[in-house]
């Protein structure tokens, strides 16, 4: 019963992603016969100065993006958790963009933070601020992408947060208060404790998420423009290099480049887990 889906998995999947390291070998491109050229492709990508710019910006979305993703979705998480008047609508509006396409989201933002003509820039100009060139000012384009990328990841996080919040024992929260412990202790001696393995999920991944981002990028920064550089990331550099310049197997080394350091993050993160997660068994 399960053939057709392995069968999918084996092909598209498992067998693609070997395919893409023999590419990585090779000098393939949109034509002709690929050649092995041994370790070249990753001889030339450790000598790119863009690919370093590359992994830097995404190192520098991971640093923003994550944190701020885990805090907001831990304090929405619990507030959404209380018996509240209206708390229906509330976690519906706060919902929305985790049944959003990406797509939707970006075209969205893009008209929000047009320079010109954008939501943003009309009520800052109602405040009698300038307009703020948030996508092609290369000094605040990266942030600008960021905003958008927190917008859209915080509400799913928060669904898996609110679910680990509903599955802590009430008796905990009860015993304490017959203590004297007031809601910030409960929160921190209690809550946090109990939630970490939801915490921990959710860190490992939206880290994941982050470094692929691509779509709101690809979307909402014109190719070609001043912003374009400083808000590249490696899934961006890679798409450019297979699929606009189509150097193939060159593309192929970055993305196995970026396989390779998602995997070493990734596991640093489950290493850490030992000493940062409680289990309530």
């Amino acid at each position: 019963m399960i053939l057709p889906l392995m069968a999918g998995v084996a092909v598209f999947f498992i067998g693609a992603f070997f395919q893409n390291i023999y590419y990585s070998f090779t000098n393939k491109s949109s034509f002709g016969i690929p050649k092995f050229v041994g370790f070249q492709n990753y001889i030339q990508l450790f000598q790119d100065a863009d690919f370093y710019r590359a992994l830097v910006n995404t190192l520098l979305y991971v640093v923003i993006c994550v944190p701020l993703v885990v805090v907001l979705a831990v304090l929405l998480a619990v507030l959404l958790n209380t018996k509240v008047k209206g708390i229906g609508f509330y976690r519906v509006c706060l919902f929305l963009p985790a049944v959003t396409l990406p797509a939707a989201i970006g075209l969205l933002w893009k008209w929000l933070l047009n320079y010109k003509f954008g939501l943003v820039n009309e009520i800052l100009g109602t405040l009698g601020k300038g307009p703020v060139a948030w996508l092609s000012d290369s000094k605040i384009v990266l942030v600008s992408i960021s905003l958008v990328f927190i917008w859209a990841s915080v509400a799913y996080q928060v669904i898996i947060l609110l679910a680990g919040l509903q599955g802590i024992p009430v008796c905990y929260h009860e015993a304490a208060r017959i203590d004297g412990a007031n809601g910030i202790k409960r929160f921190f001696k209690i809550t946090l404790p109990l939630l970490s393995p939801s915490i921990f999920f959710v860190c490992v991944t939206t880290m994941i998420n982050v470094f692929q981002i691509f779509d709101f990028i690809y979307l909402m920064i014109p190719q070609g423009s001043s912003g374009t550089e400083a808000s590249r990331s490696l899934v961006t550099y890679f798409f450019e290099q297979s699929f606009v310049k189509f150097h193939k197997g060159y593309g192929a080394a970055i993305s196995l480049m970026l396989f390779l350091l998602i995997l070493i993050i990734t596991a640093v993160q489950l290493v850490c887990q030992k000493k940062m997660v409680f289990y309530d068994d």
